[in-house]
C-alpha cells in the first residue's frame, strides 16, 4: 500500500471544484496554469482543459463556426462584468446570468463560453443553439471531459439560470458518468459522498479499463492522509467543498 498526504489547501484545487454561491473560489495560482483556448485566441483557459478542447474542436472542426467568447477572468474582470451588467440590465437579470466577484466559475481557468460565429455576438448570453455544430459540439464534449454546467432545470440547484453556451472541464471519467445520471456539478458531489474511500466505491468501466471513484473528507485542521494500492494510477482533484475526489485506473482483465 501507498501512503498519500494530501495538504489541506489542496481541497480548493483540481479539475472538480465547486465554485457556485455557497462555496467561493479561493485559489491564488491560477494564472501560472493558463494558455490561450486556440493560436492567436485572447481568451485564455487552463492548460490541461485548454488541450482537450483543441483536441474537441479538432475532431469537429469546430472553431469554423464557434467562437470562444470568455473564459478564465480575474476577479477584476468580473467585478467590472458584474458592475455593468447591474447597469445595463439590472439586478434580476444579473443575478440570473452574472455571478459575483469570487463566486464565478470563470476565475478557475475551467469554464469557457461559446457562440455561434456571427458578426455580433452576446457577450454575457451567446447563441449556442441544440442544432447544428453547437449541438455536435455538446454530444462530443463529454468524452473530452466538459458538460454543460448550467441546465434547463436545475436552476435551483446552481443558482445560476439555463445558459447553454457555458462549459465546464470536469475531466474523464466526470463528464460522462454526470452526463448518464443528469448531475449537476453540486449534485455530483453528493453523489459520490456515498461512496467513501476505504468502504466503497463508484465503479465505471471503459472497454479497456475499470475507474474506480471515491469521496475523500478532509481531515480537520491538518493534511488528509490515506492509503490506495500500489502501481494504481490516480488522480485527486479538491471539491473547494469539504473533501477530496479519488480517481483509480485499472485495466480490465
Amino acid at each position: 500500500m501507498k501512503r498519500l498526504v494530501i495538504p489541506k489547501q489542496s481541497v480548493h484545487v483540481g479539475s472538480l471544484i465547486l465554485v457556485n454561491q455557497q462555496h467561493p473560489y479561493c485559489s491564488e495560482n491560477t494564472e501560472t496554469y493558463l494558455v490561450p483556448a486556440y493560436a492567436d485566441s485572447r481568451v485564455l483557459l487552463e492548460r490541461k482543459a485548454a488541450a482537450l478542447l483543441s483536441k474537441l474542436m479538432s475532431s469537429i472542426e469546430g472553431w469554423e463556426q464557434i467562437s470562444a467568447v470568455s473564459g478564465w477572468r480575474s476577479r477584476q474582470e468580473q467585478q467590472k462584468i458584474y458592475n455593468q451588467s447591474l447597469r445595463d440590465s439590472g439586478t434580476a437579470f444579473t443575478e440570473q446570468f452574472v455571478a459575483m466577484p469570487d463566486y464565478s466559475e470563470h476565475q478557475t481557468g475551467l469554464a469557457i463560453d461559446l457562440g455561434l460565429r456571427k458578426p455580433e455576438i452576446d457577450f454575457i448570453c451567446p447563441d449556442f443553439p441544440y442544432s447544428g455544430i453547437c449541438q455536435t459540439f455538446r454530444e462530443k464534449a463529454i468524452t473530452y471531459g466538459f458538460v454543460e454546467r448550467y441546465p434547463k432545470g436545475k436552476e435551483t440547484i446552481t443558482g445560476i439560470a439555463h445558459e447553454p453556451w457555458h462549459f465546464r472541464y470536469v475531466g474523464a471519467p466526470h463528464a460522462a458518468i454526470m452526463t448518464k445520471f443528469g448531475l449537476t456539478l453540486e449534485e455530483y458531489h453528493d453523489f459520490l459522498k456515498q461512496y467513501p474511500h476505504g468502504e466503497k466505491h463508484f465503479l465505471y468501466r471503459t472497454e479497456n479499463q475499470n475507474i474506480e471513484v471515491s469521496y475523500v473528507k478532509i481531515a480537520a485542521g491538518v493534511d488528509t492522509e490515506f492509503e490506495i494500492e500500489d502501481h494504481i494510477l490516480y488522480s485527486i482533484s479538491g471539491n473547494n467543498a469539504g473533501g477530496f475526489v479519488l480517481t483509480e485506473w485499472t485495466s480490465r482483465q
